[in-house]
């Protein structure tokens, strides 16, 4: 095809969008709402998979150390646990600063419960928190930093502790969350594309003597497709626009109420970490639905 070929077709295909006026915005106004609803479910699936992996993120392991374990040994287990391939961080934590922070986490309730508790006949031990570069490794960590104890006669290693059983819960509440949501956008996005492809269809099917007049006229089926493709694809790309601009708006004014009340305690994805993800999904799946569902409706039509 010559590129003059092409470009009278791009002109019959902004001519067919402006020229069938109410059947464009038809098919238009069907993008919109489509795509509308499905960048909704997305960006509510990117948030609750981000609040997810803050959740998984902020577990720890706390070692805590016998009372007579001398800094040298302390030492040992702290290289030995660093050097683990699975951990991350690792962090000692006095006796001290552990009574400290527990009167902190306490407030007023400890007053009179760490009443007489100082350095000298500190109850708490003190403890390693270790982070670990995949969450879900925590209880296999756990059970490695454990097991640290038989290769010292001194058995260093009082309790490790990482919340056994609600971690394990956690981590499997937020992989259904995951799940559930990777299903619901997937079953969105097939439903858009059926409920799209059959506003368009219904767009040509008014048109199907304008198709038929052409083919028996001697137009072939390559140069008869060629405007409708484009259509469709214009229309696509005007729709899925609309709605970027419109989730846009929505969710940044959304964005700034949520971080404007602290009372709620939560936090939104800032719409500028994931716009280039966001609006490429529904520009590419607009464009994409328009010229499919163009192509499959005309098709029956060039039987003449």
């Amino acid at each position: 095809m010559s590129f003059k070929t092409f470009l009278r077709h791009v002109r019959e295909g902004f001519k067919n969008v402006f020229r069938n006026g109410w059947m464009s915005v038809a098919s238009i106004t069907s993008i919109v709402v489509s795509l509308f609803v499905l960048g909704v479910f997305i960006l509510l699936v990117l948030n609750v998979n981000a609040i997810a992996d803050k959740a998984d993120s902020q577990v720890q392991i706390n070692v805590h150390l016998a009372l007579n374990t001398e800094q040298k040994m302390r030492e040992v287990l702290e290289n030995e646990i660093g050097g683990m391939p699975e951990v991350s961080k690792i962090e000692f934590v006095s006796k001290e600063q552990g009574l400290k922070e527990f009167r902190e986490d306490m407030g007023e309730d400890a007053a009179g419960l760490l009443e007489g508790f100082d350095k000298d006949n500190n109850p708490l031990p003190d403890k390693l928190v270790v982070e670990v570069i995949q969450p879900t490794t925590v209880p296999f960590v756990a059970e490695k930093i454990q097991a640290l104890n038989k290769t010292h006669t001194e058995q260093p290693i009082y309790k490790v502790n990482y919340g056994k059983g609600s971690i394990e819960t956690l981590f499997k509440v937020t992989r259904t969350v995951r799940n559930i949501g990777f299903i619901f956008v997937a079953g969105l996005a097939l439903m858009s594309m059926f409920l799209i492809s059959n506003t368009i269809r219904v767009t040509i099917l008014a048109r199907r003597k304008e198709i038929g007049i052409m083919k028996l006229v001697g137009a072939t089926n390559y140069f008869i497709r060629w405007p409708f493709f484009i259509e469709g694809a214009l229309i696509g790309l005007i729709g899925s626009l609309v709605t970027s601009v419109t989730l846009y708006i929505g969710y940044s004014g959304l964005e700034r109420s949520v971080q404007g009340d602290p009372m709620l305690g939560l936090s939104l994805i800032p719409f500028g970490d994931i716009w280039l993800l966001l609006c490429g999904l529904l520009v590419g799946l607009g464009v994409l639905i328009g010229v499919w569902g163009s192509t499959v409706s005309i098709r029956k039509f060039l039987k003449v």
